[in-house]
């Protein structure tokens, strides 16, 4: 079972975009990519650094998927 490793923003919100996902858009504070109802927050950018494990786990909780599924995309 590959491991999840963390991910540039621009390889996120790629992989939202082949799920049928939507923007980004603009919020108060962060943005935030949309398909139908459901709206998946975006970290933003620091300095170039990659978004760590614990928050893409979190994403990947949020749209219902699986581990492999998510890497697969």
């Amino acid at each position: 079972m590959p491991k999840i490793t963390p991910l540039s923003r621009k390889i996120l919100m790629n992989k939202l975009k082949n799920l049928g996902f939507t923007g980004p858009l603009s919020a108060t504070r962060h943005e935030y990519m949309i398909k139908e109802q459901h709206k998946i927050f975006i970290p933003n950018p620091h300095g170039g650094k990659d978004i760590g494990v614990p928050i893409i786990k979190t994403i990947i909780k949020q749209l219902g998927l699986s581990r492999d599924e998510f890497i697969n995309l």
